[in-house]
């Protein structure tokens, strides 16, 4: 879900484009840039009032899901990255692997499967599954967003906690959690058994990447992003050969959610490859900027927070007043 979106240019790094477009080619200024190279997509109308054609970008799409924008798609363009959170993520993703290279992903939650597209785009080749439990949203979207052919992009209807189950143990080099239920982050998706899954799947220094919302004074936030530590070492338990690198966990803001002043996104990575130090300065050269925490800070701002479990789960915060619509 992406909240308060000025339209502006998103940030990719150069290399990565270039790299997409030919992976030898180090150091090469030829590739693509966010919102440029764009193909020309004619028009195609939609009956679903979930689907909204942007205006500015003809052929592009928001998804609007009980008034509240959750995903915007360009399929003339999936490089380019709307919302300020999903940039934050595709970040983690381009710290964690160079364009070009093959990846296997997880999403759980599809909507306009926006960082599928992204994946597929700037690293071809690889093995992606969506699991979105709504069939009649992905259908509507695909009709008029439809998926290149053989992007690797598989979508199943199943929700996360049934889809994960299904997957083998080490599967994933990257879990997307970017899911919602009306405007809500569900509950199911919040607690230590379900980042025990989530790490159960991760192969060896996967990393996950979970979008929250939340507001003052972010207890619900707290309380989640704590029980993924625990989580992970429940999920990751087992023989010595299958040791995993410890856990690294950082946290990316906007300052105006963090001080309490909004509600908004906050997105939460965990993994042994993770790098909160370049994840860090990405989230600088913003033109609004994300805060980010890890380390001690990181623990200083969770103040002993307790994780929930599945007994007590607990949904996100709904935004206040209601559902919230941004264009």
């Amino acid at each position: 879900m992406g909240l308060l979106h000025p339209r502006r240019l998103g940030q990719i790094p150069d290399q990565v484009l270039a790299d997409a477009v030919d992976p030898g080619a180090s150091g090469t200024t030829g590739g693509r840039r966010l919102g440029r190279g764009r193909a020309s997509l004619p028009p195609q109308p939609s009956s679903d009032p979930r689907l909204i054609a942007d205006r500015e970008r003809p052929g592009a799409w928001f998804v609007r899901v009980a008034g509240t924008d959750q995903s915007f798609v360009d399929p003339g363009d999936p490089t380019w990255l709307e919302f300020d959170y999903v940039r934050r993520v595709a970040a983690v993703v381009d710290q964690f692997a160079p364009a070009g290279q093959r990846l296997r992903c997880v999403h759980v939650g599809g909507a306009g499967m926006t960082l599928a597209r992204y994946v597929a785009a700037t690293r071809p080749t690889s093995a992606q599954i969506v699991f979105e439990p709504d069939a009649g949203l992905t259908a509507a979207v695909r009709a008029v967003a439809p998926l290149p052919p053989r992007c690797g992009v598989k979508v199943r209807a199943r929700d996360g906690r049934a889809g994960l189950a299904e997957l083998p143990d080490d599967y994933a080099d990257i879990v997307i959690v970017d899911a919602f239920a009306g405007a809500s982050v569900p509950g199911e998706l919040a607690t230590q058994e379900w980042f025990a899954a989530v790490a159960r799947v991760l192969d060896g220094d996967g990393v996950m990447i979970m979008n929250l919302t939340d507001q003052a004074p972010l207890t619900w936030s707290r309380r989640t992003i704590a029980g993924i530590v625990p989580g992970f070492a429940a999920g990751r338990a087992g023989p010595p050969d299958r040791a995993r690198p410890a856990t690294r966990l950082a946290l990316a803001v906007e300052p105006s959610t963090l001080t309490g002043r909004r509600f908004g996104n906050l997105v939460v990575a965990a993994g042994g490859r993770l790098d909160p130090a370049a994840w860090h300065r990405s989230s600088a050269r913003e033109a609004f900027p994300y805060r980010v925490l890890a380390g001690e800070e990181l623990t200083r701002w969770l103040g002993g927070a307790r994780p929930f479990d599945d007994s007590d789960a607990t949904a996100s915060p709904p935004p206040p007043g209601g559902p919230t619509v941004f264009r």
